[in-house]
């Protein structure tokens, strides 16, 4: 470990002064009992399944196939390996190191830092209030999936006639918008209560209260499951979906590469936050997780293998979802060739073609794109017909998940049974990242004040009490707009800025060396030197110019939100109103001002002589060894007596010491 003039106290720990009888004076530092992993399995599946949630599912496949599909995943995989795994390690090794939760951790740096992790908090907070009510809708169709004929299979009828909005959209589109959330047309249209989801909302409650009852000890057992049953449906799907006619055209037009794609400044901003996002950066849940385990775990490796395999599933889920969204689309495509091939049949147009009735996609296309003026001028009903068209329609968010996929899965025989797997699997992916977000919460608050620490069961029944009764806001008949505005702009722009400051904190204030040779005294290895410059120059520059480009877009382009129109049974993108804006602005600003107000904080109390102003005592080295139960009886009976006091079982916890 680094010299230094004054070693770290840790926040709930107590220092005490002892003459060890040769003459110099020894400093110990009893460390308060800490939770750890039950097993390094445990652990590895808790940063997993943070890390891999819906987004992997449904949000990397849209930003593929909208940005040059395997050309952005070429520039995916460059952005993770100069940003997402630097950035991943240092919050892994800091949350190790100090073995605090995000408000600890930057404490301890300098105390100047400490709104950094309660800006984290926050954010986490404004995300678990919107996540769980996506979880609730898992739980509400996951429910429906039970009924041996799928509601969203057919359209309603009213007496003999078929519900209009229903015939002018979909089945899907109709059991989504109209039966699940019951939208109102805008946001400004409040609407009451929707008590079917509300209830699904408390069940998603309940199950976080209940995971997360003991601490990482009952969190840890749920992972098991959680955070592997997801990889089983996967793959069931996976296997299905290849023997489905048209996979083969869904996966090649997913995967083609469009390099000219890489011009486009939007492209590289899409794929940096997909980055961000798919790791969980800044959330502090990263910290917060890798807090609990032993200081000599190698989380260098684990920064590595969390990455890559987050990435697989990305390009997993990938194939699984155009796999299927292919036999979708060539289904809906077939059924439109042959609808107009029976009005062609019956008129006195003609199709070059060795065989009508077993007529290709591609003859197809190639007679309507010769022929579709002709047939605008003889007034014939005759669609494009058009496979691409098809594939584009609903792959993105909660599009793709409840309307696209759910539409193709009413294709498969037995479809009760892969409805059924589908949202079984949603519910674990969004449970086993509500851990983790819970986590951010739960763990730096317990680590800060005593009180929450010794009540934790109340405060983690009580936190869960109050994100249902919050979110309740997001189970009103305009709910989901509020949920579209919190996952646009309630975390992106504060988790930015927090990243930043994360990354300027270890890099200058503490110094990038400093913290690399105190891992490699934590880790009895070596770190790559080219962290330091990852760390000092390269993320802050991505994240300056990933900041900066958001908002540009922001002050460009007025925010928008979609919204469905139940009169047209359409989607329609709307403006949103001031006073919506006016939320928006405060969402952002109330998740970033803990930043500047610690930063004044600590300022105020240094002025007024209550704080150090020794600027070492205000950044400290990063602890390097690991708990110690060392028997008093082999210190100095002097150390032993004054130590006694402080350690019931007779045994010092953590010894730490310096020359004064």
């Amino acid at each position: 470990m680094m010299t230094s003039e004054k070693p770290p106290l840790p926040a709930d720990g107590q220092r005490d002064v002892a003459d060890l009888g040769s003459g110099v004076e020894q400093e110990v530092t009893l460390e308060a009992d800490r939770d750890g992993w039950d097993s390094k399995v445990e652990y590895f599946l808790a940063q997993l399944g943070f890390s891999v949630g819906l987004g992997n599912v449904w949000r990397f496949p849209y930003l593929c196939h909208q940005n040059g599909g395997g050309a952005f995943i070429l520039l995916y995989v460059v952005l993770m390996v100069l940003i997402g795994v630097p950035l991943f390690f240092l919050e892994l090794a800091a949350g190790q190191s100090i073995r605090q939760g995000s408000i600890g951790v930057w404490r301890h740096i300098s105390p100047k830092l400490v709104g950094i992790g309660y800006s984290s908090c926050v954010v986490c907070f404004f995300v678990a209030l919107y996540y769980n009510v996506i979880i609730s809708w898992s739980i509400f169709y996951l429910g429906n999936s039970f009924r041996y004929t799928l509601p969203w299979e057919k359209c309603p009828t009213e007496g003999n006639i078929t519900v209009k909005e229903c015939a002018a959209s979909s089945p899907t589109s109709y059991f989504w918008y109209r039966k699940a959330l019951d939208i109102t047309d805008s946001i400004d249209e409040t609407g009451e209560l929707n008590w079917i989801i509300s209830g699904c909302l408390l069940a998603a409650w309940v199950i976080v209260g209940l995971a997360m009852y003991k601490g990482i000890k009952s969190t840890g057992k749920v992972m098991y499951f959680s955070s592997v049953f997801p990889y089983v449906v996967l793959l069931c799907f996976l296997i299905r979906g290849v023997t489905l006619d048209g996979a083969s055209e869904g996966i090649r037009f997913m995967f083609y590469p469009r390099l000219e794609i890489w011009a486009d400044v939007q492209v590289w901003r899409q794929a940096a936050t997909q980055v961000f996002f798919a790791l969980g950066l800044g959330f502090g849940s990263v910290i917060a997780y890798s807090s609990y385990n032993p200081r000599n775990n190698n989380c260098h490796r684990d920064a590595f293998t969390v990455s890559a395999v987050n990435f697989l599933t990305s390009v997993l889920a990938s194939l699984v979802v155009f796999a299927v969204l292919g036999f979708r689309a060539k289904t809906i495509t077939t059924d439109c060739v042959k609808r107009n091939l029976e009005i062609i049949s019956s008129s006195d147009l003609f199709i070059n073609a060795s065989n009508v009735e077993n007529l290709s996609l591609s003859e197809y296309e190639e007679w309507y794109s010769s022929n579709h003026q002709r047939l605008k001028i003889l007034g014939y009903n005759i669609t494009a017909c058009s496979l691409e068209d098809e594939l584009k329609q609903g792959v993105e968010g909660t599009g793709l998940a409840f309307i696209a996929f759910t539409e193709a899965m009413t294709l498969f025989p037995g479809s009760p049974f892969w409805s059924v797997l589908f949202f079984l699997m949603l519910l674990n992916l969004g449970l086993s990242t509500m851990f983790g977000t819970m986590a951010g919460i739960l763990t730096p608050l317990t680590d800060t004040f005593k009180t929450l620490r010794n009540h934790k069961l109340i405060f983690t029944v009580c936190s869960c009490a109050l994100g249902f009764l919050i979110g309740l806001m997001f189970t009103q008949r305009c709910g989901n707009y509020f949920v579209a505005m919190f996952d646009d702009y309630s975390a992106t722009l504060p988790l930015i800025i927090v990243v930043i400051f994360q990354t300027f904190s270890v890099a200058w204030v503490y110094g990038a060396d400093r913290f690399l040779e105190d891992l490699k005294l934590m880790l009895n290895r070596p770190v790559p030197v080219v962290y330091k410059y990852l760390w000092k120059y390269v993320c802050p520059v991505a994240m300056l110019g990933l900041l900066g480009a958001s908002l540009l877009k922001m002050i460009l382009n007025r925010p928008t939100y979609t919204a469905w129109n139940r009169e047209k049974a359409s989607k329609e993108d709307l403006p949103y109103p001031g006073w919506a804006l006016a939320v928006l602005i405060t969402l952002i600003l109330v998740a970033f001002l803990p930043v500047p107000i610690g930063y004044l904080h600590a300022l105020l109390l240094e002025r007024l002589g209550q704080s150090p102003a020794d600027p070492e005592a205000r950044y400290e080295p990063c602890a390097t060894t690991d708990t110690d139960l060392t028997p008093l009886d082999t210190l100095h009976p002097l150390l032993e007596e004054n130590l006694r006091s402080h350690s019931p079982n007779g045994h010092i916890e953590s010894v730490q010491s310096s020359v004064l």
